[in-house]
């Protein structure tokens, strides 16, 4: 699949990269996308809900009535989960969410997300440009010179940008990020993805080394 190279003005600069087959044109495994998602979702979780047990509660611990014959459930002290303001049965406690998933399936996620970007034509790709300065103006005027203005555009670069990064950051509908560090779930959040050239084969060293 051959895409035209833009420069930030959003004109042809005459050159075409070709995408590879075996990054971007696979068939797209769901699975494995569900599996990389859920394990990069649940690593954003903090883990630290706590309630409190009975045994955790202060306060009396006098029965408050007779075992039997009240009418009602059987309770002992305050701290009962029957009653209002007792402790909590099988409350949250903090615990690691985290789970393993092995290279071969997050390295096919990526392929796969990256493919399904390349199937609804969502992919841009741009010639390396840098900025003098962190100004957020300069980068609204690149993404609507390259036609994404209003889409949920994650512009990926070869190595880290400052003041790239800088004039994105205010923006709610975009994002950066290098080709090391890109994922599947960045991929498939993001209407369009915008590539740099050295990105395309930072991302083709990477997912097919």
């Amino acid at each position: 699949m051959e895409v035209s190279v833009l420069d930030i003005k959003g004109q042809e600069t005459g050159r075409k990269v070709t995408l590879n087959e075996s990054v971007y044109g696979i068939e797209p495994n769901d699975h494995v996308l569900y599996l990389d998602v859920k394990q990069y979702l649940a690593n954003q979780r903090q883990g630290t809900a706590k309630s409190k047990e009975r045994s955790e509660h202060s306060g009396s611990t006098r029965k408050l009535g007779r075992q039997k014959g009240g009418g009602g459930a059987r309770r002992g002290d305050i701290n009962s989960p029957v009653l209002v303001g007792g402790g909590r049965v099988f409350g949250p406690k903090p615990r690691d969410y985290r789970f393993k998933l092995n290279k071969k399936v997050k390295v096919l996620a990526r392929k796969s997300a990256l493919s399904y970007k390349a199937q609804e034509n969502a992919i841009v790709v741009v010639e390396d440009f840098t900025m003098d300065a962190p100004k957020t103006k300069d980068f609204i005027n690149i993404t609507k010179n390259l036609k994404v203005e209003g889409k949920k555009t994650l512009l990926v670069l070869p190595d880290v940008n400052k003041n790239v990064y800088l004039s994105a950051r205010n923006l709610q509908r975009a994002e950066v990020m290098t080709a090391s560090s890109l994922n599947t779930y960045k991929v498939l959040n993001a209407d369009v993805l915008v590539v740099t050239e050295n990105s395309l084969k930072a991302i083709d060293d990477i997912l097919t080394k």
